[in-house]
């Protein structure tokens, strides 16, 4: 928190300097709403900020300018205006200010160095003593723990990660549906509505209206792996699974040894109650790995029931098999018949020179249509975009 109340208070100190007039109540005010909303891009950061601390359009430019200033380059607000004959922002080099110190941000930009077109440092935003290093460390921390490995982080930064996790959004891909609705732009002519209308227009049929297939969203089914292999990540990703279950109403599973079904248990209100029941539920949490009769369970006892039928699988795991991995080929020919796309999460991926070598990734990759790391936050980010994708299928296996 002294993090954040340093960077509003030095933040609105340098719009005073630039002739924007933020008062102490303004800089708390924005405070409280960064605190409240938890923004977690820089274009959420910036309406925040414009919301709060500006009175009208003439004091626009000052404000990008030091918005710009402090955030270092990352974002050109007159995009966010839809300004495009604004000059372009200039892209900072990225190397450090002075020896010894390296203020990049985790995509290689500079915080806190120039962004103005022709100018290094706007010359009103530069106060007496500088902006202090501590600014940048705040407005940099957070960008940081979204990148770092979940295996890496200590128990207070996962804490603060499970928090973000817990926020994210899963959207389920769409669908046709069986019945049809009016549109404009349908494709198959609506007798019904069209005669009604013109019975108005003396029987003829100048009016025509259409109907095309509605759309739904798809089931989605998330399986993790809770074995001793995947411990750094299991707890995170339960978060995931729990806001999913809530929010998308997916199911989810867990296996090690066998597989549990825990929808009803983390479908509860409270996260750290579906946590705690989930983690009763699931007797062999950190054992050992048997991913191909897990799938096999689920197939049998849920997938041909018409859980797994037209819908998007998640599988969680690192493919570290304990038993033979033909079965678990088979197990996922079977699922890829069943299922409209099959995403694989292995946060191993994100190693440096990783190969799917182990037997139950080499069995299971021909099957799969999305193979992503997902091992932090902004990984997180693809594994939703891939869960809600294109409906156009790609197995991995055939893209050599």
């Amino acid at each position: 928190m002294s993090d954040l109340a340093t960077l509003t208070a030095t933040f609105g100190r340098l719009l005073r300097t630039s002739d924007v007039p933020v008062t102490t109540e303004r800089s708390a005010r924005f405070a409280a709403v960064v605190t409240l909303a938890r923004p977690v891009t820089v274009s959420e950061l910036y309406w925040l900020a414009r919301v709060t601390l500006v009175d009208g359009p003439e004091q626009l430019e000052a404000f990008d300018a030091a918005f710009r200033y402090v955030f270092g380059g990352m974002v050109d607000p007159a995009e966010f205006r839809r300004d495009f004959a604004a000059p372009p922002t200039v892209v900072p080099v990225p190397t450090p200010t002075r020896p010894g110190t390296d203020r990049r941000h985790s995509s290689g930009v500079v915080l806190g160095e120039a962004t103005l077109p022709g100018s290094a440092i706007p010359p009103q935003l530069a106060p007496e003593g500088g902006v202090p290093e501590s600014l940048f460390g705040a407005a940099s921390t957070e960008e940081r723990l979204r990148s770092k490995d979940f295996a890496a982080c200590t128990p207070e930064e996962l804490a603060r990660l499970r928090e973000l996790v817990a926020q994210m959004k899963l959207v389920a891909p769409l669908r046709p549906a069986r019945r049809t609705v009016p549109r404009p732009t349908g494709r198959r002519l609506d007798l019904r509505r069209t005669l009604r209308a013109a019975h108005r227009t003396g029987g003829d049929a100048v009016h025509r209206t259409y109907r095309r297939r509605a759309e739904r969203p798809r089931k989605v089914v998330l399986i993790a792996d809770v074995s001793g292999s995947m411990e750094a990540y299991s707890r995170t990703y339960l978060h995931l699974l729990s806001g999913a279950v809530r929010g998308a109403r997916a199911e989810a599973f867990v296996f090690a040894t066998r597989l549990t079904r825990l929808t009803n248990e983390l479908s509860t209100g409270h996260p750290d109650v579906a946590l705690a029941r989930a983690g009763l539920a699931a007797p062999d949490w950190s054992g050992g790995t048997r991913i191909g009769d897990a799938l096999k369970s689920f197939l049998d006892e849920y997938g041909r029931r018409g859980m797994a039928r037209g819908a998007v699988v998640v599988i969680v795991s690192d493919g570290w098999e304990r038993a033979d991995p033909g079965p678990l080929g088979e197990q996922m020919a079977r699922l890829s018949r069943l299922a409209h796309r099959i995403v694989w999460v292995n946060p191993r991926k994100a190693a440096e020179g990783f190969e799917p070598l182990t037997g139950g990734m080499a069995a299971a990759l021909p099957h799969i249509d999305a193979f992503v790391s997902g091992h932090s936050v902004d990984a997180l980010h693809e594994v939703l975009a891939r869960i809600g994708g294109a409906d156009q299928r790609s197995r991995i296996g055939r893209l050599d």
